[in-house]
C-alpha cells in the first residue's frame, strides 16, 4: 500500500487531507506543537525547524508520497515574524524538496493563490506571480525552490476553507463562531476569491498525485464570490442571521491584502475531467460535516492530545 507523509497534519488542510487519505492509504502525520489524540492515522513528532529533523521525519516516515502542508499562514504574523515566515514558508520546503528528491519520493507542495496581487483576478497558471507581502512572496520564494530540488514536484495553489482541530483557522469558523453566538462581523465586499471546502482540495490533490501530474495547478471553487457574500452563504446554510454580517470594503491591515484572488480552474479540470465543486457545494458538504459530527472530532483530537501530552 502506498505510504503518505503529510507535514503539517495538525492544521487545517494537514488534517483534513490525513483523514480523506487515510481512507485509501497508509498515512503518517508530522505534528510540531499541536498533538493530536487517536486521529486515525499515524503520527510523527518533529520540529521541521531543528537540524537534521527533515531527513529523520522522511526516513522514518518510509513514504512513497510527501505531500507539504507546513506554512506560517497568518499574513499579519508573517509581516511580524519575517525570519519565522522565510524558515516556515520557504526554507522548510525546499529542504523537504532536495531530500524527497534524493530518496526517490513523489513531492507535492501546498502554495497559494495569494502570490498574486489581486488586480485583474482570474488567475489562471500562466499568469506572473506578483507577491504584495511577507506571506506571499516566502511562498512563491518556495515554489521556486522545489521546482529547482525535485525533478517532477506538483505545485497545487489553492484556497481553503473547513472544520480544523483548533476550531478558528478558517473563514468559514470565523463566520460560524462568531453568528452562533450572536456577534456582529465584517464581511469584506471588494475581496473576492475561490474557496474550496478542504475535504474537496484533499480528493483533488490525492487524484491528482494518482495521475502523475506535474506542474502547476490552481485548485479552488469552480465559481467566485465577495468574503461578505461567503459569510452570507454560510448564515443561511447554518440558519444564523447574516444581517449581522456588516459589509465592508477594506481597511487597514499590517500586511497588505490582495483584492481579487479568484483563480481559473480549467487546467484541474480538463486534467480530472470534471470541474470542482462550487462554493455552494462545499459549504452544503460543511454543513453534512457539521451534522454528522466531523467537527466535534476535530475538536476532540486536539483537547485530548494537549491532555495526553501534558
Amino acid at each position: 500500500m502506498t505510504r503518505i507523509l503529510i507535514t503539517g497534519a495538525s492544521g487545517l488542510l494537514g488534517v483534513n487531507l490525513a483523514l480523506e487519505a487515510a481512507k485509501k492509504y497508509e498515512v503518517v502525520g508530522q505534528t510540531n506543537t499541536q498533538s493530536l489524540f487517536d486521529p486515525g492515522f499515524n503520527t510523527l513528532e518533529a520540529d521541521l525547524l531543528q537540524q537534521g529533523e527533515v531527513e529523520r521525519v522522511l526516513d522514518e516516515s518510509k513514504a512513497d508520497w510527501l505531500i507539504n502542508c507546513v506554512a506560517l499562514t497568518n499574513l499579519d504574523s508573517s509581516e511580524k515574524q519575517p525570519e519565522l515566515a522565510q524558515q516556515l514558508n520557504a526554507e522548510i520546503p525546499g529542504r523537504l524538496a532536495a531530500q524527497a528528491a534524493k530518496r526517490d519520493i513523489r513531492f507535492l507542495h501546498v502554495s497559494t493563490d495569494a502570490v498574486f496581487d489581486g488586480i485583474k483576478g482570474d488567475y489562471d497558471e500562466e499568469d506572473a506571480p506578483s507577491p504584495i507581502n511577507v506571506y506571499s512572496r516566502t511562498k512563491r520564494i518556495a515554489e521556486l525552490a522545489v521546482k529547482a530540488a525535485h525533478p517532477h514536484v506538483l505545485i497545487v495553489r489553492p484556497n481553503f476553507f473547513g472544520w480544523s482541530v483548533s476550531g478558528n483557522r478558517s473563514l468559514a469558523e470565523f463566520f460560524y463562531n462568531n453568528l452562533s453566538k450572536r456577534q456582529a462581523v465584517n464581511g469584506y465586499t471588494a475581496r473576492i476569491f475561490s474557496p474550496l471546502l478542504a475535504t474537496d482540495l484533499a480528493v483533488i490533490m490525492l487524484e491528482l498525485l494518482e495521475m502523475n501530474s506535474r506542474g502547476v495547478y490552481h485548485v479552488g471553487s469552480s465559481d467566485h464570490l465577495s468574503k461578505k457574500d461567503f459569510g452570507v452563504a454560510i448564515a443561511n446554510r447554518f440558519g444564523l442571521d447574516a444581517d449581522l454580517i456588516q459589509p465592508m470594503v477594506t481597511r487597514g491591515t499590517t500586511a497588505p491584502r490582495a483584492l481579487n484572488l479568484s483563480l481559473r480552474t480549467a487546467r484541474v479540470t480538463k486534467t480530472l475531467g470534471r470541474r470542482p465543486p462550487t462554493v455552494a457545494e462545499g459549504i452544503q458538504r460543511l454543513f453534512e460535516q457539521f451534522q454528522s459530527g466531523y467537527r466535534s472530532r476535530l475538536l476532540a483530537m486536539a483537547s485530548l492530545g494537549e491532555k495526553v501530552k501534558r
